[in-house]
This record gives C-alpha cells, sequence and structure tokens, in this order.
C-alpha cells in the first residue's frame, strides 16, 4: 500500500512516525529515509532511533542544531539549511546516494514499512524524476508498504497511492507570532 502525506499544513512527517509506531509494535520492521534534510535539532531524528527504527537523512542540517537541540538557542528562521539543500551541487548527490541507498535497502533488506519523508522536494525541485520513484516502489516485494510526505506532492502520483491526505492549516500558533517550542514542533 503507498500512502501520501501532503499539504501546506503541519503533520504530515506526525502522522507517518504515528504509522511507524503502529506498525514496529505489529513487529514490522520500519525504515525512514529523509530527503533533504540533515542533522537537524527534530526530535524524530533522536527518538526514531531509540525506537529501533532506523531514520537516514540524505540532506544538509543546521549550523547550530546542536545548540537548539539543548534550548541554548532557537531556531531564527534563517532558512539557511533550507536554501543548501535546494542548491543543485548539492542536492543532486544527495538525492542520488538515497535512491541508490534505497535500492540496497529493497532489495537486501526485509522492511515492511518504508517512510520517504518530504520526497515531495526532491520531485518538485528535480532532484528526483518521477520515474525513478516508480522503479523504486516497483523494486518491492508485495509485503512492503510506503508512506511519502512532503508539501506540493506531484498529483501524477494519486493513481498510484491507495491515501492519499491533504494536510491544510486552519488554525496554528505561528499567525499569532508564537514561536516554535522545543518538545512540541521540534
Amino acid at each position: 500500500m503507498i500512502r501520501v502525506y501532503t499539504g501546506k499544513g503541519k503533520g504530515k512527517t506526525t502522522s507517518a512516525l504515528g504509522e511507524a509506531l503502529v506498525a514496529q509494535s505489529q513487529g514490522t520492521k520500519v525504515l525512514m529515509v529523509q530527503f533533504l534534510k540533515g542533522s537537524t535539532y527534530m526530535g524524530e531524528l533522536y527518538t526514531m532511533g531509540r525506537l529501533g527504527i532506523p531514520l537516514i537523512q540524505f540532506g544538509v542540517g543546521c549550523r547550530w542544531s546542536a545548540m537548539i537541540r539543548t534550548g541554548l538557542r532557537h531556531c531564527n528562521g534563517c532558512g539557511e539549511c533550507f536554501r543548501q539543500n535546494r542548491e543543485p551541487g548539492i542536492a543532486l548527490p544527495l538525492v542520488a546516494q538515497g535512491v541508490e541507498f534505497l535500492k540496497t535497502q529493497i532489495q537486501e533488506g526485509d522492511w515492511g514499512l518504508i517512510i520517504l519523508d518530504e520526497v515531495s522536494h526532491a520531485l518538485n525541485k528535480g532532484f528526483l524524476e518521477i520515474e525513478i520513484l516508480h522503479e523504486l516502489i516497483g523494486l518491492k516485494p508485495k509485503s512492503l508498504d510506503w508512506i511519502l510526505t512532503g508539501r506540493d506532492m506531484p498529483e501524477e502520483l494519486i493513481p498510484f497511492a491507495e491515501q492519499w491526505w491533504e494536510l491544510n492549516p486552519i488554525k496554528h500558533p505561528l499567525q499569532a507570532g508564537i514561536r516554535s517550542r522545543r518538545g512540541i514542533e521540534y
């Protein structure tokens, strides 16, 4: 089964993480791969490993991540990490490495669920072709489920997904000037 979480709101990665926890609790082996994210201060990066779910990142992270993670600094929204992960010279080799990693994992691993977090960014920026994603998914054994996340997921994928979720904000604390909170948003 292929499930997609997309939209302008929060909750795409969180939804995938919830499904990962349920799957693992039932004995399913779960792998999470994040595209164009790297070594940041996100809570899921540390928690998933503690729960026995590998989370592998193919992206550049924030230079202040260690300080932000400890609470000594707050993300000021500079966007440096996002800009670096959108530069073709940086992103193309990272995405290609992620694809090769996935090919090996699909062929050699016994995963029951693979999450491709933020894969829509790689697709939309032209760092990953939809045909290559189709090939990856086509390598899967019948028992392997997929979750794809990210904003603006290409609608060409709708025919291939059994579930498609659009998460869009109605109201969010950021709109009221409330900064992201450690332990909640990251």
